[in-house]
């Protein structure tokens, strides 16, 4: 069943996921508003965690919060009822307008079309544009990244020019090389590892996006601001190299 908080947040929705996690919704629609107040939201929980966290995850419009039924047993009717009232407590102390963290940006060089990039033209014919147009459009904007999925480190990024919009491949590619930089519908993103995949391949970084040996494993996080800035081949080989 659906819990729909009370003021401040009162299109907040919460319901349970299985038997140890709650789901929160801010909305039904992505945008940049509604992931403010999932940043927000999430920076509050990182501030002030309760007893029985174990982790959240946040995606377009939703953060689920894991938590162990064990050590809220006491706490209220069911785990579930205590976790409710934690999270809403929570929720009238989110101030996005106080903890809205500056947004760190990111540059990724990419080097596009030729082999980097092999649905380039492609994509440029399909769009009525040269390919030096589509590569300009999309170097030009800079990008939000709304979440973290699909493969360890892959970011969905928002702000894509209207004009690059296309569909994904009709039959998706076995191997996409890891550095890959795709467009797919309204979306933009950067394949982190060698994997199947189905979006238009229009170039591709040096850059490791993904480390497992690090601290922190994913060059980008939620939140975080995307450059893209074309380079040549070669810049890209030497740049290769010093990520080896």
């Amino acid at each position: 069943m659906k819990h729909t908080t009370p003021e401040p947040h009162p299109s907040v929705q919460l319901y349970p996921l299985g038997d140890a996690a709650v789901v929160v919704e801010f909305g039904k629609s992505i945008s940049p508003a509604t992931h403010e107040r999932v940043q927000a939201f999430c920076h509050r929980l990182e501030q002030q965690p309760f007893v029985g966290l174990v982790e959240y995850v946040l995606a377009f419009t939703t953060v689920t919060v894991y938590y162990d039924p064990w050590l809220l047993r006491h706490q209220a009717a069911t785990p579930y009822d205590a976790v409710l009232q934690q999270l809403e407590q929570l929720l009238r102390r989110v101030s996005i307008a106080t903890e809205k963290p500056a947004p760190r940006v990111v540059e990724i060089p990419v080097c596009y079309g030729g082999p980097y990039g092999p649905d380039l033209d492609w994509l440029a014919e399909h769009l009525g544009l040269l390919p030096e147009q589509v590569i300009a459009l999309h170097a030009a904007s800079e990008y939000l990244v709304y979440m973290i999925g699909f493969a360890p480190g892959f970011p969905y990024l928002g702000g894509l020019d209207a004009q690059l919009t296309a569909p994904r491949k009709a039959q998706p590619r076995p191997l996409v090389p890891a550095g890959a930089v795709g467009i797919a519908g309204q979306q933009t993103g950067v394949y982190p590892l060698a994997t199947p995949g189905g979006w238009q391949l229009i170039g591709r970084t040096p850059l490791r996006l993904f480390r497992p040996e690090a601290e922190v494993p994913s060059l980008l996080q939620a939140g975080d601001r995307v450059r893209f800035v074309p380079i040549s081949a070669a810049e890209y080989q030497r740049l290769q190299q010093h990520e080896l």
